[in-house]
């Protein structure tokens, strides 16, 4: 098991944190300039997005243990938190895959890595590493994960192709992709939504077939009006 630490500069901070600069190929061309402005932000307010992220009329907040349930997670097994924003995923997997199991919490977010750092460490919370990473890949090993876990998120990526593509090297064979999104349907979802995510499910699915994977599910979650959940598996 890869096991990469290091602290974030001058803060009493004991829980890991990989992080790697950020290296932008000249040909990348975005796909939505500044979706991210917010969480790249230095003085992003954390409790903000807390009290955004942990409602319970937040979809995937209020159908966590739902959502939990059908990622069939064992204990041992290795997941990627992928966009871990505020970390109430990153810890309710490092609860179901044990001692023995391993959770990297990676953010693109300076805050947001700073907040889940002091959190796990705070909670003593032994089985997480915090990853601050690119905009363009996780900035995880080959062959480091079982799960790679997306929930809202994806339609964050500034660089699909690139991020897939680096957590497709960073899944073992047959490992698994989880996407959760909202379904973006003109006429019919919120003007909001609309407006803030770039494309819609089939185009979604495409890019992540593209990049390797396979779907293998779509899953039913209670409570779901405006997500969908996916589950890809790594092809070789």
């Amino acid at each position: 098991m890869y096991r990469l630490f290091a602290f974030l500069s001058l803060a009493l901070i004991a829980s890991p944190v990989i992080s790697q600069e950020k290296i932008t190929a000249a040909d990348q061309q975005s796909v939505k300039p500044g979706i991210n402005d917010n969480f790249l932000d230095p003085n992003l307010d954390v409790q903000e997005w807390i009290e955004r992220f942990e409602v319970e009329s937040r979809e995937v907040y209020l159908a966590r243990k739902d959502i939990l349930a059908s990622l069939q997670l064992k204990p041992g097994d290795r997941v990627a938190d992928v966009g871990a924003g505020t970390g109430f995923f990153t810890l309710l997997m490092s609860e179901t895959i044990g001692e023995q199991g391993w959770a990297y919490a990676i953010d693109i977010s300076p805050k947001f890595v700073e907040h889940l750092s002091k959190q796990f460490h705070q909670r003593k919370v032994e089985n997480v590493t915090t990853v601050l990473c690119d905009q363009d890949s996780i900035c995880l090993p080959p062959n480091s994960v079982d799960l790679a876990f997306i929930c809202d998120v994806y339609h964050h990526f500034e660089y699909p192709a690139d991020t897939l593509a680096s957590i497709h090297r960073s899944l073992d064979p047959n490992g698994r992709l989880v996407l959760i999104d909202f379904e973006r349907i003109p006429g019919v979802s919120r003007d909001w939504l609309l407006g803030h995510v770039r494309a819609g499910k089939k185009v979604f699915i495409d890019e992540v077939q593209a990049a390797g994977f396979e779907l293998i599910a779509e899953r039913k979650i209670p409570g779901f009006k405006e997500n969908y959940f996916l589950e890809f598996r790594k092809q070789h």
